[in-house]
């Protein structure tokens, strides 16, 4: 309840500081949290892009202000109950940093279950559609993503599977850690903002994230090693949502709702993914400058994918625990994903 307190307030500070403009002419102002400082390319890329897409096809009668690295309080997992609690209206972020709450979407964050991140975003929508809308019936989902593939980032060179041994890697889900823990390494879970700190303090000695983060991160100035997974899917990525209120959504008017419609879904999904595949580049290349990038061998790869395999197994045991067809859901988030790669 503090917590819901000191975020109450945020808000109502923020509301009385924010200049006169088109929030004020507005129908329907919609507030977005999110845990990523400003210069990230989640607001720059996707967040800023949709605010005016939106905006523009409302004629001006929504208004969407952005509030970047938690500034309207709380911590990045408190995100989904903001969204959920109508403590803000919309939030982006992981379902993965509540764990074990949305178990059915972490079919996309086992190890090698991510080509592109266009075709893996649309067949995570895709899923979505068809899967999960039970499991988020508490918000009310505007669009899923994930980002391009993880890149293993380690103070120590890493070229086979045995160079983990002993690590201390940041891991981003469950799922992922035990990937990790699987090939020798420890996993250290914590949301990513924490890890330029827990890095120069030698809490972890890597991570795995993708290459776009690393820049406002600044990762590639605290370690000089990159390992790659090269080939038709890559180690792992993780699931994103921009969840939004269900109250909120459902007292829009009828006409305004119908703009939301159409700015999200799938059809925000198709842009969204390729996005993050293009945002790739220019932290692969920042890496590059002062550092070394490995891409491991196909025969470490597959070593990888015989080590985590039971990663899977452990995901399908629990979906028929809670009483779904895990294996029958795996094979579908395959299929999908096959469909939209090709």
């Amino acid at each position: 309840m503090q917590t819901r307190r000191l975020v109450l307030g945020a808000l109502a500070a923020a509301a009385l500081v924010s200049p006169l403009g088109a929030a004020d002419a507005a129908d329907v102002t919609l507030r977005v949290h999110h845990f990523l400082p400003p210069v990230a390319n989640t607001q720059k890329n996707v967040l800023e892009p949709w605010k005016k897409q939106v905006e523009e096809a409302s004629g001006g009668r929504i208004a969407i202000e952005i509030f970047p690295a938690m500034q309207l309080g709380g911590k990045p997992p408190q995100l989904i109950d903001q969204a959920r609690d109508g403590v803000v209206d919309i939030v982006w972020t992981l379902p993965s940093y509540t764990p074990g709450r949305y178990p059915t979407s972490a079919v996309f964050e086992l190890p090698f279950m991510v080509s592109t991140a266009a075709a893996t975003t649309m067949a995570v929508q895709e899923f979505y559609e068809k899967h999960m809308r039970e499991e988020f019936a508490d918000v009310h989902p505007l669009m899923f993503h994930v980002h391009a593939r993880g890149v293993i980032h380690t103070k120590k060179p890493v070229a086979t599977i045995a160079d983990l041994s002993g690590l201390k890697v940041r891991a981003p889900s469950r799922s992922i850690g035990q990937a990790l823990e699987a090939m020798g390494a420890t996993p250290v879970f914590m949301p990513v903002p924490a890890l330029p700190e827990a890095l120069s303090k030698g809490v972890v000695d890597g991570a795995v994230i993708p290459w776009e983060i690393t820049i406002p991160l600044k990762i590639s100035e605290m370690v000089d090693n990159h390992a790659v997974t090269p080939g038709p899917r890559g180690l792992y990525t993780s699931v994103f949502v921009l969840a939004m209120n269900k109250a909120k959504y459902e007292g829009m008017p009828a006409d305004l709702r119908k703009v939301l419609d159409e700015h999200t879904g799938m059809r925000m999904a198709e842009w969204v993914g390729k996005v993050w595949d293009e945002i790739e580049a220019p932290g692969r290349a920042k890496a590059a400058e002062s550092g070394t990038i490995v891409e491991l061998s196909a025969a470490e790869v597959e070593k990888m994918r015989e080590l985590t395999a039971s990663v899977r197994g452990d995901w399908i045991a629990e979906m028929n625990k809670a009483g779904k067809d895990g294996a029958a859901l795996l094979k579908d988030a395959d299929a999908m994903l096959d469909k939209h790669t090709r």
